[in-house]
């Protein structure tokens, strides 16, 4: 078996080298490549300012203004052959695919410098054939058009040495306040040993892991000839001072709006593939640098020395523009983008695709259930006990305007059940939510996993007042000439019915209204005192994951707050997600007028005052009452019956 790997790499080998002698030719046959152009991509916030700008280095400095001892150790660590190979070492190559095919696994690499540039200048990183190839393509171009000494310059100013800094100057500035000619052996070397796994290998992140790769870079010199061992050990016992100079207005958490832009931009086809060729791009976003501030500060405010992770989202309902996004709480530490690419569980939140749907079938905010510990029996032998989250019951019927005061969970069940889980899987659906529901008792209470822009948008459908709309980054992009590539599409989709969406609205007002304190707390009543406009409120809440979401006609805002090994959130920590949407929020509504954010009454809908527990209309100036809006012609009445005298626990799966 030994015998024919050994073959069959050889082979493999063979046709690699043919591959690459056919390349080279053609490469001689091409139109030059203009690194200069490559990644001219500005993303333009929506005050057309440029906030990002591709690969682009902040401050370029040519090989002459680089420590010396910042090349030779890049040269030694990375490509110890640079100066003699034309793009590929064939023998590194041969020698780390030999070991990790015998080994049957990736243990060592052979990218040169060169090989690196290309891709950090071309190509996405995900590992395909065709990206392979495309990687020894640029590199024969690069190798073909420019010195070696260009194509050094141009990496070491275009690399990621963590934190967002791109480029030597701007990373020796970061982490030492002094310029990349001035880096000593000691700064050079654990500077060097970043790259390889920026998010490892900070020494701002992981001290003791960066210390333990710059033995490695210092070791690497020696054995290449640059330093001697006692200048490697002199250099490797210096006492580094890191000075992380930030500016304090800079928005870190632009990167997460920048990762999520360049997604988006991957997904347009209108948009060539090869734009990295072309002169660049322009992007103008949807990004609100006045949201963007607000959300960050509130995060960094609220969650101060936590360890629990965050994803939020501001959204505009009309359009679905996305003003505001953030993945994570410290993109220096952690740049995976929990608002895109995560999945939890919503809690609560999933409630008020429930009541829309049972709106839709001929509920109202008055229908009653009776609010008490109940255990649900199924044809199938099972049986299924949901508690209410403090364990507190009405023991009594209860309106659904209590139900979503309270997030009463027994209620939602009860609900769910009676009317079929299709009925809060359509909704769903309908408003653009694409995730795995699983028809099951449970689903009201949010046990499924949902990605936050899916919720936010979701809810926007709420907030817009029934129209299905595309959550997006990008709203039109342009070459550097101005022509225009691309540009959204608003166009919406009316998916829900208006009126029956202005009173879910009005119920979800419920949360913070004082007149609901009773046997129970509406669950945002902490609020009732602060909010200076009117908010649609909901939040959701399991032993791993905490949600808030809350919208008026101009924004929605969504909160998530969990650990990302799903470990229980304790019970002071449930209040972060409430203070991050409320400081949010409210810092980006100041100065609007509230009449304008919220919404007028539909012709075909009346308001009532009814009891806020019950349901039932009040008359007397005396009682407790709250106004609740009903299509005209189902205002409740006296005589009304509970749901449960037409509805048994006996169901079937």
């Amino acid at each position: 078996m030994r015998k024919f790997i050994k073959r069959s790499f050889f082979f493999c080998v063979f046709l690699g080298f043919i591959g690459i002698g056919v390349s080279f030719l053609y490469v001689k046959l091409s139109p030059s490549l203009n690194i200069n152009s490559t990644n001219s991509i500005q993303l333009i916030d929506n005050n057309n300012m440029v906030f990002f700008k591709g690969n682009e280095s902040k401050e370029w400095v040519s090989l002459d203004y680089i420590s010396d001892d910042l090349i030779n150790a890049t040269i030694s660590t990375e490509d110890k052959n640079f100066y003699k190979h034309f793009g590929f070492d064939l023998l590194r190559i041969i020698k780390a695919s030999y070991i990790n095919i015998v080994n049957r696994s990736t243990i060592q690499g052979a990218s040169t410098i060169s090989q690196q540039y290309a891709k950090n200048l071309f190509l996405e990183f995900e590992k395909t054939w065709k990206r392979k190839w495309d990687e020894m393509w640029y590199t024969l171009r690069i190798e073909d058009d420019y010195s070696k000494d260009e194509i050094l310059e141009g990496y070491l100013n275009t690399i990621n040495y963590g934190h967002g800094k791109y480029g030597i100057e701007n990373a020796s500035k970061y982490y030492f306040n002094k310029t990349a000619s001035e880096l000593t052996l000691a700064e050079a070397s654990i500077l060097v040993g970043i790259p390889k796994a920026p998010s490892n290998y900070s020494p701002l992140i992981n001290y003791d892991l960066s210390k333990k790769r710059q033995r490695t870079v210092l070791n690497m010199m020696v054995n290449n000839g640059y330093i001697t061992q006692e200048e490697a050990d002199f250099a490797y016992d210096q006492e580094l001072v890191f000075t992380k100079t930030n500016s304090k207005d800079e928005v870190t958490s632009l990167m997460y709006y920048k990762d999520a832009v360049l997604d988006e931009l991957e997904s347009i086809n209108s948009i060539p593939k090869n734009y990295n060729e072309m002169t660049g791009l322009k992007i103008y976003t949807n990004l609100d640098y006045n949201a963007q501030k607000k959300l960050e500060d509130s995060i960094s405010d609220s969650l101060g020395n936590s360890n629990l992770e965050v994803a939020s989202v501001m959204i505009k309902p009309d359009t679905g523009g996305i003003i505001a996004l953030i993945g994570g709480k410290n993109y220096e530490i952690s740049s995976y983008n929990r608002a895109t690419d995560s999945l939890r569980q919503v809690g609560s939140t999933m409630k008020p695709f429930l009541y829309y749907s049972a709106l839709e079938n001929g509920f109202t905010s008055s229908s009653a259930f009776t609010s008490e510990e109940t255990t649900f029996s199924f044809a199938t032998g099972e049986d299924y006990s949901p508690k209410n989250y403090n364990n507190k019951y009405g023991n009594r019927p209860i309106s659904m305007a209590a139900a979503v005061a309270y997030s009463e969970n027994i209620y939602a069940v009860k609900t769910h059940l009676f009317l079929g889980g299709e009925a809060l899987i359509n909704t769903a659906r309908r408003v653009g939510i694409t995730a795995k529901l699983e028809n099951i008792p449970s689903l009201p209470l949010g046990t499924n996993e949902i990605n936050i822009i899916e919720m936010v948008s979701g809810y926007a459908s709420f907030a817009n007042l029934g129209y299905k709309i595309k959550p997006h980054l990008i709203e039109k992009i342009e070459d550097m000439d101005g022509n225009i590539l691309y540009e959204c599409n608003h166009d919406k989709e009316l998916v829900l019915n208006p009126s029956l969406v202005f009173i879910l609205n009005n119920m979800l007002t419920c949360t913070y209204n004082t007149n609901f304190i009773d046997y129970n707390y509406p669950t945002a009543v902490n609020l009732a005192n602060k909010l200076t406009h009117t908010y649609a409120i909901k939040s959701g809440t399991t032993n791993t994951d905490n949600w808030y979401i809350g919208y008026n006609k101009d924004v929605v805002t969504g909160v998530w707050v969990g650990y990302d090994d799903n470990r229980n959130i304790n019970s002071t920590e449930y209040k972060y997600a409430q203070n991050i949407w409320f400081n949010a929020t409210e810092g980006y509504m100041i100065g609007k007028d509230n009449k304008s954010v919220w919404y007028d009454v539909p012709n075909n809908v009346s308001g009532v005052f009814v009891d806020p527990i019950s349901g039932k209309p009040v008359t007397d100036d005396k009682s407790k009452k709250v106004l609740m809006y009903f299509l005209k012609g189902t205002e409740p009445n006296a005589s009304d019956p509970v749901f449960d005298e037409i509805y048994s626990n006996e169901v079937g799966t």
